[in-house]
């Protein structure tokens, strides 16, 4: 009967000992691929549930931006005369088109410029508060110290005014204030021969500005 020899066992050793390594290293490396698959899982999962709470919230406020961001006033010219060329009587059509905010105005002062001269100037309408989805007429009545140029260029039949209101407001929902702007209208218009507003400018949109 035959036996090994020392160096025969010593290379089927050796053999062993490195299948057994490359076993341990192959089982390391799944492990270790195994583990970096789970962490990876694990974080776009995350992620995912991250950037789904940040597309939702973005939509909230997105919504309660729009449904709670002021919209200006709205103003439009219902009627205009100047009987004589001596005075100015004016209706502005205030409409606040927000469902749930309201407007603080403070005293409007109104303006008629003539050729870029100014004719006239005063308070029409004292502070007042308007309501949501309210509509206030603004009705004004100044005295024009001379109407004399106005009346001898109406004699071609057309006269071209600009009509500019100015106040301070202030947007309210429930308690929360915003800070007061600086409102400015303008109104360009013309009257006829008669001092009378002419047809085309009846319920004319005016210019909105806020300082």
């Amino acid at each position: 009967m035959s036996s090994s020899s020392p160096a025969t066992v010593d290379v089927h050793s050796q053999l062993h000992l490195h299948q057994s390594h490359t076993r341990a290293a192959r089982t390391r490396f799944y492990a270790h691929r195994v583990r970096e698959s789970l962490t990876s899982r694990i974080a776009m999962f995350l992620c995912s549930i991250l950037l789904t709470l940040l597309f939702i919230s973005g939509i909230i406020i997105l919504i309660l931006w729009l449904s709670l961001r002021p919209h200006r006033p709205r103003f439009y010219l219902s009627s205009f005369s100047t009987p004589s060329f001596s005075a100015v009587t004016f209706d502005i059509s205030d409409r606040n088109p927000n469902s749930k905010i309201a407007i603080y105005y403070s005293d409007i002062s109104a303006t008629v410029f003539y050729d870029n001269q100014q004719l006239t100037n005063g308070i029409v309408q004292s502070a007042f508060y308007q309501p949501p989805k309210n509509t206030t007429e603004i009705v004004g009545q100044l005295v024009i110290a001379s109407g004399q140029n106005i009346a001898r260029d109406a004699s071609i039949g057309r006269v071209s005014l600009r009509l500019e209101l100015n106040s301070i407001v202030q947007f309210k929902l429930s308690t929360w204030d915003t800070h007061h702007h600086n409102m400015h209208i303008s109104c360009d218009l013309a009257v006829g021969s008669d001092g009378n507003l002419l047809p085309e400018f009846q319920g004319e949109r005016c210019s909105l500005y806020f300082g």
